[in-house]
């Protein structure tokens, strides 16, 4: 894929998987309405954005991570028949090891 974010933007690939049990026995949902969270594959990192000391912003995630992150602060896009949410650093909630 040769899609490049900029600033502090992600772009995940989508998971299309409809739920999850985690080890402790909680349901993770990741379908549904737009305040659920999303499930996806790390593509892509950009830069970071640009502090108020000059500085980059730095990220928790890297690319081929698994990650949570809110739906409703990414934007679903397709590119390439690749379905993938362009989400903020701050919208994602966890990184599923």
């Amino acid at each position: 894929m040769n899609l490049r974010p900029t600033s502090d933007n992600v772009i995940v690939k989508v998971s299309e998987e409809k739920e999850e049990v985690s080890a402790t026995g909680i349901l993770i949902s990741t379908s549904g309405d737009k305040n659920e969270s999303g499930r996806g594959e790390v593509l892509a990192v950009g830069p970071g954005r640009v502090l108020d000391n000059g500085q980059r912003s730095t990220f928790d995630v890297k690319v081929g991570d698994v990650i949570l992150f809110k739906k409703y602060q990414s934007e679903e896009m397709s590119f390439g028949g690749v379905k993938f949410a362009v989400v903020k650093n701050d919208g994602i909630t966890a990184v599923i090891e």
